[in-house]
């Protein structure tokens, strides 16, 4: 009797934790759909390691979109992103657009560095963010720093011990 109104308990506990991931995903869909009332940019970049359809457009940190398509373009090999903004979030014309980790382990977004100019970019869907930055592979940026250390360590850096008493 006991063991099965544990049994119970945890069978009641996971369905909650399904519904609880339900309702969040319901939810993801929904902040989705409400950037229906939005306005198409794109951007050309490098490199857009961690970034997929779906991935947060941000300004001041703050979500202001997200990327609807990437492709590759065949005579410039780089990508093309292309992300919707919500209508009222006028972009200037000289804003950078870059790629940015969310952290040590999680993914990445598409920042925009707001510019200063009284121009803006068009809401007509044809606008493009002229000034990128791609990603920064991390695995290549510590290879690097530990050769160049390396190299300093072999350098004759350190006191030559022939002569020192013993």
């Amino acid at each position: 009797m006991r063991e099965s109104l544990f049994e119970t308990l945890v069978g009641v506990l996971v369905v909650a934790v399904a519904g609880a991931f339900l309702f969040f995903s319901l939810q993801q869909r929904s902040s989705a759909a409400s950037l229906a009332d939005s306005y198409a940019l794109s951007a050309k970049f490098n490199r857009i390691d961690g970034v997929s359809t779906g991935t947060d457009v941000r300004v001041a940190g703050v979500k202001v979109g997200s990327v609807t398509s990437i492709k590759l373009d065949p005579k410039s090999y780089k990508a093309v992103v292309d992300f919707s903004v919500k209508k009222g979030v006028e972009i200037p014309d000289d804003t950078t657009a870059q790629v940015i980790s969310d952290g040590l382990l999680g993914g990445s977004y598409i920042g925009l560095l707001i510019g200063g100019s009284s121009e803006f970019l068009p809401d007509d869907g044809t606008g493009m963010v002229e000034y990128t930055r791609g990603s920064v592979d991390l695995l290549t940026v510590l290879s690097e720093f530990a050769s160049s250390a390396g190299k300093s360590n072999s350098d004759g850096g350190g006191q030559s011990q022939q002569g020192a008493p013993q």
